[in-house]
């Protein structure tokens, strides 16, 4: 039954329009971009991380959710960021243009854009360059979540209403983007540092020159893929194990290209 209610809970809470991946999902990424920094990467990360007054929030793993729970400790960034973590390309046939997609810079691919630039800034004060470390993580998530990349006339997925069929009497009533978020990971029931091994140990082609705008590009194919959306409102754990390769993939392909990104920006690496 605890397991049942933590599962429920996980998928309410995933369907809010600015989550992606849930809390399991981003520090996946993190722990997963940490494997992959250089010394001298690691060495400014481990700096900046000492800024941060909970011991358990200095990692890229333990600060991994941070943006997305601003709507509570700090609601003024909050809503000034609120538009960061997506952008809505689906309609064009997942073709970013930024002065379509991102006017004023408010989307995923022009804040990571942003941010990394204030982090690679050593003229800004270290509480700057954390905060931007904060949101480059999360967002690096954020983009590789097809759903934040995907169709604005459904909000991400969040206005496909999904009843899925978990085995339970009355199953779960929920929504396409929060499906893709918590809902890819049920009935996993593996700690995340088991998680974590499987997906280190996964074979994942990472296209080597490119930047957000084409990550962008890449999740919203998935989620314009017609099978993705289902055809009915009613599903079964069948759509669950089709997808969740995809979205493990999504998840090492984010740990990968935060690693390179931090490394380029802390450590002028190619």
């Amino acid at each position: 039954m605890r397991i049942l209610l933590l599962v429920a809970t996980l998928l309410c809470v995933a369907s809010a329009p600015a989550h992606a991946w849930g809390g399991r999902g981003h520090r996946l990424v993190g722990h997963l971009a940490e494997s992959g920094l250089t010394p001298t990467a690691r060495a400014s990360v481990d700096a900046l991380l000492q800024g941060e007054e909970d011991p358990d929030r200095r990692s890229l793993a333990g600060i991994a959710t941070w943006a997305d729970e601003l709507r509570s400790h700090d609601p003024d960034l909050g809503r000034r960021s609120a538009r960061w973590h997506y952008v809505n390309i689906g309609e064009d046939d997942c073709r970013y243009e930024a002065e379509r997609h991102c006017p004023g810079g408010d989307c995923v691919v022009e804040a990571i854009n942003a941010q990394a630039a204030i982090l690679a800034d050593r003229d800004r004060s270290d509480a700057e360059r954390l905060q931007a470390l904060k949101f480059v993580v999360h967002f690096v998530g954020d983009v590789h979540q097809p759903m934040h990349a995907g169709y604005a006339h459904d909000r991400g997925g969040n206005d496909v209403q999904v009843h899925l069929r978990d085995g339970t009497r009355s199953g779960r009533g929920t929504n396409l983007h929060a499906l893709w978020d918590s809902g890819m990971f049920y009935p996993l029931r593996e700690s995340e540092e088991t998680h974590l091994a499987e997906l280190a140990a996964l074979q994942v082609e990472v296209p080597a020159a490119d930047g957000p705008a084409a990550w962008a590009e890449a999740s919203c194919r998935v989620a314009i893929t017609p099978a993705v959306t289902p055809a009915r409102a009613t599903v079964d754990m069948d759509y669950v194990y089709r997808w969740r390769p995809e979205a493990e993939a999504r998840l090492v392909m984010a740990g990968q290209r935060l690693a390179g990104l931090l490394n380029r920006v802390l450590d002028g690496t190619p």
